[in-house]
């Protein structure tokens, strides 16, 4: 059963009568809940529903100098409560945390129609439980999004990306560890093995991005040099908004293809390891955090112990399990 609520009231009336039926939802429409409800930019907070478009919301921002510093692929579709329930993330990951990092309060309907409240509208917040970051990443088998407030950033006033290729996995992790013993701090460090059609090469690219003010900038592009990078791209907007869809890299072809996309998870250091298991299967990787997306079989992830705590927070939050599944 899919609900379309009108309003925030309509679906906590909703979600009741399914929980007091023991009636199951599949899916939650809220295009009718996509507005900003409090931006002050003084502060650098706002507050939106969660039906509306990340790209919506960066559009506001610019406006004003400042953006979310989230960047995940496809963000005219993205609403916030699927960036949040699905916990997405972009190239700029290493510069700037995941959804976690830039949330500060939290509105949900949980499934028996309660609308419940986390967190707070300022950055300086300490009231009550951090129940807001359980909902992060749940895929809404715990309730259901409907607004939150985030703390925000300025827009980089410059930022570069630069790339080389490698002829072999262990000569691009050789330059990755080479970076992250520098003194430069990257917004993007990436590694992958993309063609142009986002089909698997027999090279290896790392993905290099700097941003702040111009002279942080280029002093950054010029400790890289010694890295055998090469800058390719000068960006004067699109910040937020993913990397340009004109931008000379295969990213946007990776993640516009019809065929599915493995997530998985291991310790930076276990990432070379973690590639070479994958094959010859395109791949790109967040070198800094450890993240691969792959189009390999699924690799194994040792998680019994968060299956169960996983499942008594279902149990608790959903007994009548009206809600989607949680994620394997």
């Amino acid at each position: 059963m899919t609900l379309h609520p009108a309003s925030l009231a309509d679906l906590s009336r909703l979600l009741a009568d399914c929980h007091a039926a023991q009636r199951p939802v599949t899916s939650v429409d809220l295009a009718a809940l996509a507005a900003v409800r409090e931006y002050t930019p003084e502060d650098m907070t706002i507050t939106a529903e969660g039906g509306l478009t990340l790209a919506a919301l960066q559009t506001t921002l610019a406006a004003r100098g400042q953006w979310l510093p989230i960047d995940p692929p496809h963000a005219d579709r993205v609403t916030l409560r699927q960036l949040l329930s699905e916990n997405l993330f972009g190239p700029r990951r290493c510069g700037f945390g995941t959804i976690r990092e830039h949330l500060i309060g939290l509105e949900a309907v949980l499934p028996d129609g309660r609308v419940t409240h986390s967190g707070g509208r300022v950055v300086k917040n300490v009231a009550g439980y951090d129940l807001l970051k359980l909902f992060v990443g749940a895929r809404d088998s715990l309730g259901i999004i409907t607004a939150a407030t985030f703390k925000l950033r300025p827009l980089p006033a410059a930022e570069i990306i630069l790339s080389a290729t490698f002829p072999s996995l262990a000569a691009a992790w050789t330059a990755v560890e080479a970076i992250l013993a520098s003194p430069v701090t990257p917004v993007i460090l990436d590694l992958h093995n993309l063609a142009a059609d986002a089909s698997a090469s027999a090279t290896f690219t790392v993905r290099l991005g700097f941003a702040g003010t111009p002279a942080e900038v280029e002093w950054q592009r010029a400790h890289a040099s010694g890295f055998s990078l090469s800058l390719y791209q000068l960006r004067g907007a699109g910040r937020g908004e993913g990397l340009s869809p004109h931008a000379p890299d295969p990213e946007q072809a990776f993640w516009s293809s019809a065929l599915p996309v493995h997530t998985h998870s291991v310790l930076p250091s276990k990432l070379p390891a973690a590639i070479a298991a994958l094959g010859p299967a395109p791949f790109l990787a967040r070198a800094a955090n450890g993240i691969i997306h792959h189009r390999s079989t699924a690799l194994p992830s040792p998680t019994k112990g968060l299956d169960a705590l996983s499942r008594r927070l279902k149990d608790t939050f959903d007994p009548h399990h009206i809600l989607p599944a949680l994620p394997a």
